[in-house]
């Protein structure tokens, strides 16, 4: 194996090109990145860059080493897995021996009105120059991003609107912890409405929620992504019913083929966060050069969200049913240490403003006892 290409600029896609790199690799390594930027975070997107606190430029993640080949404007359309080809927009085809997908997901949008979203970094700054002349703003959506978004608009000072088809991060987060987030957000002035007939689009400014019409200077879409994998179609290359590259333990897809990130589907379900995307990234690199002998990958699922004044820190699986075990802290000063237990011996910690490191929180999501508090 000579020569490796990664489609996709996203962090998962940078994270397995270092990582072929850190394995040994020592062949010819090209990362084809859609997007005229170099790689970035998209962490701050829907915050300090959404907010104008920080410059666009903030985002940007090192840029790769010398020994790895970076290409922007490169969009990736089809896939000859027989001749090992990634045909690009351009009319180029670029050869490979090895290749990882890493593609990601874009942003789903709903017909009939503007297409205000925040998945890139274009998306951040194109929003951020309408929410600086705006007075009010709906986030369609209530999960992660789209509490967000909220939260930024009203920090700057917008009357804000959270409209979803069920109580915001409801089936995300499961009622106690969603509820505490809803709480804190209409503490802080955002109105919530819950839509169960579903949401209509009926201009830039209006939307219809069952018999009502909501307006608003801005109305931004956060209702989930969909995996980019149009390109994908006539590969013969596994896709699941919603679109997601299927791939097994090792990250693996095909011979010579293997996927990390939002583009990944496993066991019949996404996991569009951050820290899958490194880790699927680093899982990849390893199932591409040494195939059956690469250790499975195994998710250690952590999230977090800063919204309303709530800094949450999640490690464990999603959603989470009933009260959970109180462990430090207090609920009522929204500055608390949580841990919920699952049938099979398995937890999820939840630190909400509480100061705890990574490494603790997940121990407790991994089920391991707190310690005693000490005595005096």
């Amino acid at each position: 194996m000579r020569r490796i290409v990664v489609v996709g600029g996203s962090i998962a896609a940078l994270t397995a090109a270092e990582s072929l790199r850190a394995e040994g690799f020592d062949g010819q390594v090209t990362v084809l990145s859609e997007e005229p930027h170099q790689p970035y975070s998209r962490v701050p997107l829907s915050k300090g860059v959404l907010a104008g606190r920080e410059p666009a430029e903030s985002a940007l993640l090192p840029a790769p080493g010398e020994d790895i080949e970076f290409r922007t404007g490169a969009r990736a359309v089809r896939l000859d897995a027989r001749g090992r080809t990634v045909a690009l927009a351009d009319g180029a085809e670029v050869p490979y021996d090895g290749l990882v997908v890493a593609t990601g997901a874009r942003a789903r949008r709903l017909t009939g009105g503007a297409d205000l979203v925040v998945r890139t970094l274009d998306d951040a700054e194109a929003l951020a120059s309408r929410l600086a002349t705006a007075r009010s703003a709906i986030v369609l959506g209530g999960g992660f991003l789209g509490m967000e978004v909220a939260t930024t608009c009203r920090a700057l000072g917008l009357e804000v609107t959270v409209v979803d088809l069920v109580p915001p991060l409801l089936r995300l987060l499961g009622p106690w912890l969603a509820d505490l987030a809803v709480e804190a957000a209409r503490d802080h002035g955002i109105r919530v409405r819950v839509a169960p007939d579903g949401v209509t689009m009926v201009g830039e400014h209006r939307v219809r929620c069952g018999e009502s019409v909501l307006e608003a200077d801005v109305i931004v879409c956060a209702v989930g992504d969909v995996p980019n994998t149009e390109w994908l179609r006539d590969s013969g290359l596994p896709l699941d019913a919603g679109g997601g590259l299927i791939a097994d333990a090792c990250c693996r897809v095909a011979p010579g083929v293997v996927a990390a990130g939002d583009v990944v589907s496993r066991q019949g379900r996404r996991t569009p966060h951050w820290t899958n995307a490194v880790e699927q990234g680093r899982a990849a690199a390893v199932g591409l050069l040494r195939g059956a002998s690469a250790r499975p990958y195994r998710p250690d699922p952590y999230f977090w969200t800063e919204q309303s004044g709530l800094d949450i820190k999640i490690s464990g699986e999603l959603p989470l049913t009933g009260a959970p075990d109180i462990l430090a802290g207090s609920v009522s000063d929204r500055s608390v240490l949580l841990q919920w237990h699952h049938d099979g011996g398995t937890a999820t910690a939840v630190a909400v403003n509480h100061r705890l490191p990574v490494i603790k929180l997940k121990r407790l999501g991994a089920g391991v006892p707190a310690p005693a508090p000490a005595r005096a």
